[in-house]
């Protein structure tokens, strides 16, 4: 019987649709839950905040409190006295904010301890809570952006954005970019060049995709194009699905210099007349460089008619063997040292 049914579509489509709806339920369930662990937290907090004020316990009550609503409730985690700590940090962090208590509950209460012990201003809180709903972030993820500062990198790009793309879409493209990038996940050594950097992107694509940000599709790289009987290659090309543009980044493993504006205009050029759709808005340019000066950069930037930005990256450089080699070891170290003393 259980067969005749699989072999149905009726019953295969109406299937699916039932696994979608208790899917969509469990979610609910556990974003309802969440929220309530985290109202719960914050009004703990707050009794706690006001007992801490009046101090009428001494200095251990948050141990003997961890102890005793460990052994009321074995079977319920949360109680530890770290986690005590941290949910009355919560309400200090957060107290006198409405947007943290709104949104709290729609992010995991790991998050939120990653955000209100590192962040240093509520608005760098407010920015990861919501590129954390938004983007659906991992704890991991969210340690990792953390880490790497992207609050205080984002939307810094040099750009002109301004003068080539009508608002909002200019303020949206502006936040887009970053600078610096960070492709801390690439390990290179001396001497590397720009077609190096650009493979190892590809293989690490998952990683590189993150570090743009949400929204940019892979097309590809040494994107061919032909104007006249001349080929060209564009590094990378990417779509990216918010802005509704192409979007073309060019590697420049060395400081940057005016000509490479006008290089990369020549490019945007060719896409917007090449591949571009009549619903396609205008195509974006990524310089990304090792170095830049920003009033050069700025200035090289001022009569280009197409919109691109300039930004820094950084990597992780790894020594050669051969200069590996040449320096001392741990146990040398230690031995010259011994004969100092």
């Amino acid at each position: 019987m259980r067969e005749n049914l699989l072999d149905s579509a009726g019953y295969a489509n109406w299937l699916k649709e039932i696994k979608e709806r208790i899917r969509i339920a469990r979610q609910k369930v556990a974003l309802a839950a969440n929220s309530e662990l985290i109202s719960f937290y914050w009004d703990l907090g707050k009794m706690m905040e006001k007992l801490s004020a009046s101090a009428l316990w001494g200095k251990n009550w948050i141990e003997a409190l961890s102890k005793d609503l460990q052994d009321e409730f074995p079977d319920m985690e949360g109680f530890s006295k770290t986690n005590l700590y941290n949910i009355k940090r919560l309400y200090q962090f957060y107290k006198d904010d409405v947007f943290s208590h709104q949104a709290g509950g729609k992010i995991p209460w790991r998050h939120h301890v990653e955000i209100f012990t590192k962040a240093k201003s509520m608005e760098e809180a407010h920015f990861y809570i919501k590129e954390t709903i938004e983007s659906g972030w991992g704890r991991e993820v969210l340690a990792l952006q953390i880490k790497s500062q992207l609050y205080q990198r984002q939307g810094k790009s040099i750009s002109n954005f301004k003068k080539t793309l009508p608002e909002p879409l200019s303020d949206l493209a502006q936040q887009t970019l970053k600078d610096p990038y960070v492709f801390d996940f690439l390990t290179m050594t001396k001497p590397f060049h720009e077609k190096d950097i650009e493979q190892q992107l590809i293989n690490h694509i998952t990683k590189f995709l993150l570090e743009l940000g949400k929204g940019f599709a892979f097309i590809g790289k040494q994107f061919h194009l032909m104007v006249g009987e001349t080929d060209y290659y564009i590094d990378l090309l990417f779509y990216h699905t918010k802005l509704k543009c192409y979007v073309a980044i060019e590697l420049k493993n060395t400081k940057f210099i005016p000509e490479y504006a006008g290089k990369l205009n020549f490019y945007l050029s060719a896409v917007d007349s090449l591949i571009k759709q009549d619903d396609d808005k205008p195509t974006i340019g990524i310089l990304l460089c090792r170095d830049k000066n920003n009033f050069e950069t700025e200035f090289a930037l001022r009569d280009i008619h197409k919109p691109m930005g300039v930004s820094e990256f950084k990597l992780t450089e790894i020594l050669p063997e051969e200069l590996k080699s040449s320096l001392p070891s741990i146990e040398e170290i230690e031995s010259e040292l011994k004969k100092l003393e």
